[in-house]
């Protein structure tokens, strides 16, 4: 299957990067290059862009996509929350911009044999990273129910989680879980019939909080934004997208304590704990898609764009 995947917010995202043509932009979730070729093609001669992604076939695709910008473009198979020696090894030691996407490509979910999606009957997977070990099968095999239900109901927000992490367990005593049509089966038998009948897939939220626990999609972005903001030059600007309100939540936290680290108590009247501003939040509100993207790609529904730029001499 071709890797195929349309870019979210593309047009804001571009905008919002405010692209210089000698500048140093990195793409820390490459995908399919949609959001990678525009940056490239506004590039000069002096221009870098480095992209960045874990899944092989991301790594391959844009590979082919972004042949033609020659040594303008470097491509590395890592994890965004490694950005800071990805770009020591390359000579690079501040950039001019940065992306993350942080949505599930198509092509992820729509190649069955990847395991991600609960409209298909195929083996466990959900690796974003088919290097690592963890999987989605492991996760539902070994957990312990507690880890399960905490997992069910922090990452899935499901209010049904203690009762499905409750039947994945029965169900996993009897036989090990190994598809995602068995585990689909487990989950709606938890839920009662008359909420399956309500809303969206049973399975949604379930998969959700296994796939964000395989991936360690929210450690990874807690953890890896501060650093992010440091590596911007002056009037750098970081452009992430979100998919759910998990991850929105913590980019918008983290924008927050960047423009604003003080930590004073509000009875003070000045500052006396020396914490300096970053920079500033260019969205006050989050960017979404317009109607006529979602008309295109529903799967837009749900993203939201939040930017960040870095204080300095070039600060406005």
């Amino acid at each position: 299957m071709a890797f195929e995947h349309t870019s979210v917010l593309l047009e804001e995202t571009i905008e919002g990067l405010g692209i210089k043509p000698e500048g140093i932009y990195v793409d820390g979730t490459l995908g399919g290059a949609g959001h990678s070729y525009q940056i490239a093609e506004r590039l000069g001669a002096g221009g870098r862009l480095i992209g960045i992604d874990q899944d092989e076939a991301a790594i391959l695709a844009a590979k082919e996509r972004l042949l033609s910008f020659g040594d303008k473009v470097r491509i590395v198979r890592s994890n965004f929350r490694d950005t800071k020696e990805v770009l020591s090894q390359l000579g690079i030691g501040k950039i001019d911009g940065m992306l993350l996407d942080l949505g599930v490509s198509s092509y992820q979910l729509d190649t069955e044999e990847r395991g991600f999606s609960y409209r298909f009957d195929t083996p466990l997977d959900m690796r974003m990273d088919q290097r690592q070990r963890l999987s989605a099968r492991e996760i539902v095999n070994t957990y312990e129910e507690r880890e399960l239900f905490r997992i069910i109901r922090d990452y899935g927000e499901d209010k049904f989680a203690k009762n499905i992490a409750k039947h994945i367990v029965l169900a996993r005593q009897k036989k090990s879980i190994e598809t995602t049509g068995e585990l689909n089966e487990i989950i709606k038998a938890a839920i009662p019939a008359k909420m399956r009948a309500e809303g969206g897939h049973p399975s949604k939220r379930t998969f959700q909080a296994i796939r964000i626990e395989c991936n360690h999609e929210l450690e990874v972005l807690k953890e890896s934004l501060e650093g992010l903001i440091e590596l911007l030059n002056p009037g750098g600007r970081l452009c992430i997208i979100t998919f759910h309100s998990l991850e929105d939540r913590i980019v918008k936290t983290a924008f927050k304590q960047a423009a604003d680290p003080c930590i004073c108590p509000p009875e003070f009247p000045v500052c006396v704990c020396g914490r300096v501003s970053q920079g500033k939040i260019i969205t006050k509100k989050p960017i979404l898609p317009k109607e006529e993207e979602l008309l295109e790609n529903p799967r837009a529904k749900s993203a939201k764009l939040r930017i960040f730029q870095k204080a300095g001499e070039k600060f406005s």
